[in-house]
């Protein structure tokens, strides 16, 4: 896909997002629109993957460590046909396949359930272990959140995928700076962190990650990188493309009224606007 189509794609994923979470009156805005790039670029560019077959033994495995941007992961799944997009209203309902975080027994195109922080990577190396052991040629990624690297099992599960050369593993850092209890360097910084990727032996990059050019050069690496794993550390905006939510901690885990799901609605319809302009 050019740029132009991802761009577009990635604001039907931000409307998606704030959709299921005013829809619920509960969930975790400001991460899941930060990582709407992303999630769009592996979802409709990188991944080797197929909606009318989710459980295909060679597709490509994606977990979400941070699990509780499940409206983001959600959002992209269902733009990419996995499950209708009229579902995502039902995000947090009861009865819902669509829980506030990812389950693999319920939910089309979810690889591992998750949402403790700090587990999903270590599933995600292990993934990664026995495709190795198997010697299958499918791939691993998994989003983490910048607070989530407080969590001392991400570096457990670092330092194994570095010592086995786990070069099929791509891990990907959401490094929008803010937490839910406030700035990351403020609670307990984690900088640097691509110094401390390194340090176990990852290939690491540094990129904006609204920027899909950017993304999409990361990722090349990844692939070309051999006998070690990539950790992509992606600089971002809290809430991005919603201008109140934008850099604001508070819209970690908050949903938005009708007055401000209104406000998030025709800030997405003014950059979609945009983009058509611009491109």
């Amino acid at each position: 896909m050019t740029n132009t189509e991802l761009k577009i794609k990635a604001n039907e994923v931000r409307k998606g997002i704030i959709e299921g979470v005013h829809s619920a009156k509960a969930g975790h805005p400001g991460g899941s629109l930060s990582a709407a790039d992303m999630f769009t670029f592996l979802y409709f560019e990188e991944m080797n993957i197929d909606p009318k077959d989710p459980k295909k033994k060679d597709r490509d495995r994606f977990v979400l460590s941070k699990g509780h941007t499940a409206p983001g992961l959600y959002s992209a799944l269902a733009n990419r046909g996995y499950f209708p997009v009229e579902d995502l209203k039902t995000l947090r309902h009861l009865g819902s396949y669509l829980q506030g975080h990812p389950c693999m027994q319920e939910t089309p195109g979810v690889d591992m359930s998750s949402g403790s922080l700090g587990q999903g990577i270590s599933a995600a190396v292990g993934m990664a272990l026995a495709a190795k052991l198997d010697g299958s040629d499918y791939r691993v990624f998994t989003l983490l959140g910048d607070g989530e690297l407080q969590e001392g099992q991400v570096w457990e599960a670092s330092m194994f995928a570095g010592a086995k050369g786990l070069d099929n593993l791509v891990v990907i850092v959401d490094n929008n700076g803010l937490q839910i209890d406030g700035k990351v360097e403020d609670v307990c910084s984690v900088y640097p962190i691509a110094d401390k990727f390194k340090a176990f032996n990852f290939e690491t990059v540094e990129i904006n990650g609204h920027d899909f050019t950017e993304i999409r050069e990361a990722m090349q690496k990844a692939r070309q990188t051999k006998g070690k794993p990539t950790a992509i550390i992606m600089k971002t905006i809290k809430g991005k493309g919603v201008s109140f939510m934008e850099g604001q901690a508070g819209w970690h885990g908050k949903a938005p009224n009708d007055e401000e799901f209104a406000i998030a609605m025709a800030d997405l319809d003014k950059i979609a606007e945009q983009i058509s302009v611009s491109e």
